[in-house]
């Protein structure tokens, strides 16, 4: 059984969807820990309510990003973490922690990367550009962390349809129920060891005991 560790830093719904899949039998996993960016937000109260421990790290208690991460590192190698999951988490990794989880650190971005993506690019500023762009579909991409923003290999995407009337706050709220479909599948998957890098492809591989191949 795989064991993870949730990076939050708002309400911790995309976090939920994963936590909800755990608890009906159909995720293979462990949550260990909630590591969350700042106090009092709604993810640490889903964190309690799930049984799972919540950690507060607040950048500006420390000289750095990377004397933070230091700290997380620790705490997570302790608790023998598999996988860490960014759920809504916007701060931005040092490369302490990605050395450390190398391939182990996955997130979820609101758009279809590489559209809508990178520094600056969260929230309702990704489908505000979306919109004001034109697109005519948008959609959510689950990928690796890279020592980039928004740059490490995809590993699944799926599409939103803009419509005509859309406003940022529609088209997120669509954006996210897709979100919540798509991260809990793909960390299925990744527990489950069907998840393949070679180069920047991303594969899945057949589950154990299924004939044939899964895309």
């Amino acid at each position: 059984m795989k064991r993870l560790a949730f990076f939050v830093s708002g309400s911790g719904s995309d976090m939920q969807s994963v936590l909800d899949g755990i608890a009906a039998g159909e995720i293979d996993a462990l949550p260990v820990a909630v590591v969350a960016s700042r106090p009092g937000i709604y993810a640490l109260e889903r964190a309690a309510a799930a049984g799972v421990p919540g950690y507060v790290f607040e950048k500006g208690n420390y000289p750095d990003l990377s004397a933070m991460y230091a700290e997380i590192v620790a705490l997570l190698q302790g608790l023998k973490v598999d996988y860490v999951i960014l759920a809504g988490y916007l701060t931005i990794l040092t490369p302490n922690i990605i050395a450390a989880f190398k391939d182990r650190i996955v997130n979820i971005h609101p758009s279809l990367i590489p559209s809508f993506c990178g520094k600056g690019f969260y929230g309702l500023r990704v489908h505000r550009a979306a919109l004001d762009y034109g697109v005519k579909v948008t959609g959510a991409t689950v990928h690796f962390v890279d020592e980039g923003a928004d740059t490490g290999a995809i590993i699944a995407q799926r599409p939103v349809e803009v419509l005509p009337d859309d406003t940022p706050e529609t088209l997120q709220a669509r954006v996210l129920k897709t979100e919540h479909e798509l991260l809990p599948e793909v960390v299925k998957r990744l527990c489950a060891e069907e998840v393949e890098i070679v180069g920047r492809q991303v594969r899945f591989k057949a589950a154990a005991g299924a004939g044939g191949s899964r895309q």
